[in-house]
């Protein structure tokens, strides 16, 4: 299996596509740390799997993320893999969205991206190997009206992945970005099916798709892969398909 003796930590990984991913992890061999302020569902999920841990994680905390890392190393071992996958969203234009929901979510969609990779990338560079794959949005791609914190946030994580690429360079450490569009969690119940009829792919997408791409950037058969961005979307960004 693909990461047999590898330690894997998923940031809210309680519920929705985290959930997801923590499961094809340990499927293929991972030892995982489910990261979440939701403690009874993550609680609930790692007793589930065959080689897991529940760890409390704020993502905004810098001491939060030493915790859980520590957690991990004293579990498990070194972490291997990093899935940022924590994320909130609170709808809201340029004129209408409350400042206070636009900080959130870039304290925990951007900053807490930011401060899982300043936790995890200096170990991952001593031992010369692992991946970050962040968990971005379609919304990291193109612009969505009453979506501006959440867009902020999320073209946030696609640059930084780039950064942090070049900054790990030639040191056996890659990271890269996934993109979803609607995928099927609570998040996605909420956005009308309008939103992606017009879509080549025309449905709502499901979170083991998304897991999907994350195993293979997570695992060596992504070795050659770093600094990309990899749209889940069933096409919706890439434009109408009819005229008139």
């Amino acid at each position: 299996m693909r990461f047999d003796g590898r330690v894997a930590l998923v940031s809210g990984g309680a519920n929705g596509m985290g959930a997801s991913h923590a499961r094809g992890l340990a499927a293929e061999g991972a030892r995982v740390v489910v990261g979440d302020i939701a403690d009874a569902d993550g609680r609930a999920l790692a007793a589930d799997l065959p080689d897991a841990l529940y760890q409390h994680l704020d993502v905004t905390s810098e001491e939060s993320w030493q915790a859980a890392i520590g957690a991990a190393e004293e579990a498990f071992g070194p972490v291997d893999v990093l899935v940022n996958n924590a994320g909130i969203f609170h709808p809201g234009g340029v004129e209408d969205q409350a400042p206070e929901q636009f900080r959130r979510m870039l304290d925990v969609n951007l900053m807490g991206s930011f401060l899982g990779m300043h936790a995890v990338l200096p170990g991952m560079r001593g031992r010369g190997r692992g991946s970050v794959v962040n968990i971005s949005s379609a919304a990291g791609m193109t612009g969505f009206a009453g979506g501006i914190g959440y867009g902020a946030g999320k073209w946030g994580v696609r640059g930084m992945t780039k950064a942090a690429a070049l900054d790990m360079a030639g040191t056996g450490v890659r990271v890269n970005s996934v993109h979803p569009g609607v995928i099927r969690t609570s998040m996605g119940r909420s956005v009308s099916a309008e939103l992606f009829a017009h879509q080549p792919v025309p449905r709502i997408g499901e979170p083991e798709e998304v897991t999907r791409m994350v195993l293979f950037l997570a695992s060596d058969d992504a070795s050659y892969t770093t600094g990309g961005e990899f749209l889940i979307d069933g096409g919706q960004t890439i434009g109408h398909g009819r005229a008139g």
